[in-house]
Formats: structure tokens, C-alpha cells, sequence
């Protein structure tokens, strides 16, 4: 089942502006450990689910995963060859708005090193350039 919200408010939303910092969710709030985001862009609901189960797969079980971002923004798509004009296609599917800065997951209850790979294998799915941050001295 995709990532989506219960309801909105509107059912298709303006492209906005993919620029700036973040400035809420750019510390770790919950976990030891966290992937950063490193620049702006969206972030499908298949994406996060792709990335979530290959940081899980990777943990075996042990430890605590927070998933930081939620797709909120619904992208609207036109059929395949379809004329130009008559209004605004339909929601196609659902992204979060990523910026610069922003905590992507978290992660809490095991050792640097399975983090780090833990890590290092959910950035693989993810579109956007990251680093991986932790509390202690030694990242």
C-alpha cells in the first residue's frame, strides 16, 4: 500500500519552489544516527517505502527506525498523447518536498558501523545526494 494522506483539503496542489534550507526537522530528534539531505528535490511514496524496507532488510531486526518525511504533495499527470490544454490532469502520485538540510530517517539501538551500512544502503534509493550524521563525536 503507498505512502498517502487520509484526506486533503485540495485535491491537486501548484508546483511551488524546490529551494532554500531547511529549517525544522534538520536535527536528529529521536535517533543516534541520521541521513541527511544534501539538496532539494521530491521524494516519491515508492521511494521512501524502497528505502524503508532495504534500511529494515538491513537491520535484521534489531534497532529503531523513525521515517522523518511524509509525502504530502499530491503530482498531477495528463494521459499519453493527449492534447494540449483542457485543464490540469489528474493525481498521478503522492512526494514529500525535500530541502537542503532536512533529516530524512533516523535510527537509534545499534553499533556505528551496521548504521553506517544501514544507511549507506537506503541512500542508494533514495534520488537525492545525502550524508550520514550521528550524535557522537565520531561520524
Amino acid at each position: 500500500m503507498a505512502l498517502m494522506p487520509k484526506r486533503v483539503k485540495f485535491r491537486k496542489v501548484q508546483k511551488g519552489k524546490r529551494r532554500g534550507t531547511s529549517s525544522r526537522g534538520a536535527n536528529l530528534a529521536f535517533g543516534e544516527f541520521g541521513l541527511k539531505s544534501l539538496e532539494n528535490g521530491y521524494f516519491t511514496d515508492r521511494q521512501i517505502e524502497a528505502a524503508r524496507v532495504a534500511l529494515m532488510r538491513n537491520l535484521k531486526g534489531g534497532g529503531k527506525v523513525w521515517i522523518r518525511i511524509f509525502p504530502d504533495k499530491p503530482i498531477t499527470k495528463k494521459p499519453a498523447e493527449t492534447r494540449m490544454g483542457k485543464g490540469k490532469g489528474d493525481p498521478s502520485h503522492w512526494v514529500a518536498v525535500i530541502k537542503r538540510g532536512k533529516i530524512l530517517f533516523e535510527m537509534d539501538g545499534v553499533p556505528l558501523e551496521i548504521a553506517k551500512e544501514c544507511m549507506r544502503v537506503a541512500a542508494h534509493k533514495i534520488p537525492l545526494r545525502t550524508k550520514f550524521i550521528s550524535r557522537a563525536k565520531h561520524t
